[in-house]
């Protein structure tokens, strides 16, 4: 008798081997369990994506990895503002992606002189465009419609953007870039 508890302890030979069948039953619901944790995670959460291009640069480079928050946007958690690395339908091509910087929101009055972006009379300070990847081209300044959005790259010289096809429409806009992931070495928040 154990003194403690007044119980007999247990011989080896009382100790029962688990049923094969109840393990795998309980391995097999942990399995679906994580699986439907990941499928949420992925479908309203984050989503991992690949950056492929060079019109982010130097923020984002080709074949970079990514984690986008897909939830910040899509139950108003957070309003879409200017300065946001947002990843949406190309407008184009809705069956596309593309990942730009908002640099103007619904009212904002842009402009673009020789390079220098403007808005609403002010010139945009930049710091995440460093002179090499800055270009000369001007636009006519143009309001922001509501629902809409103007995007850049940050490598100038070489991003497809609001300059030429226009602005993006709330609806397309479906993640914001906050973590890159791999290479290791860039691992840490987008800024």
């Amino acid at each position: 008798m154990d003194e403690l508890t007044g119980t007999p302890p247990l011989s080896p030979s009382d100790a029962r081997p688990r049923n094969t069948a109840t393990a795998t039953i309980s391995w097999l619901r942990d399995l679906f369990v994580s699986v439907l944790i990941a499928v949420v995670v992925i479908l309203f959460l984050y989503q991992p994506v690949k950056v492929e291009g060079t019109s982010m640069m130097p923020s984002l480079v080709d074949q970079e990895r990514i984690f986008i928050n897909k939830f910040v946007y899509r139950f108003g958690i957070s309003e879409i503002g200017r300065g946001d690395m947002v990843v949406f339908l190309f407008p184009g091509d809705p069956t596309k992606s593309y990942i730009k910087r908002v640099i103007g929101v619904p009212g904002d009055t842009i402009e673009v002189r020789d390079g220098t972006v403007f808005v609403n009379t002010e010139p945009l300070a930049e710091s995440y465009v460093p002179q090499e990847y800055r270009d000369h081209i001007s636009m006519p300044r143009r309001v922001v419609p509501t629902d809409q959005y103007f995007v850049l790259g940050d490598h100038r010289s070489s991003s497809n953007d609001s300059r030429a096809w226009g602005f993006v429409d709330r609806r397309y806009i479906y993640g914001k870039a906050v973590f890159v992931y791999w290479p290791l070495g860039k691992m840490g928040r987008v800024h």
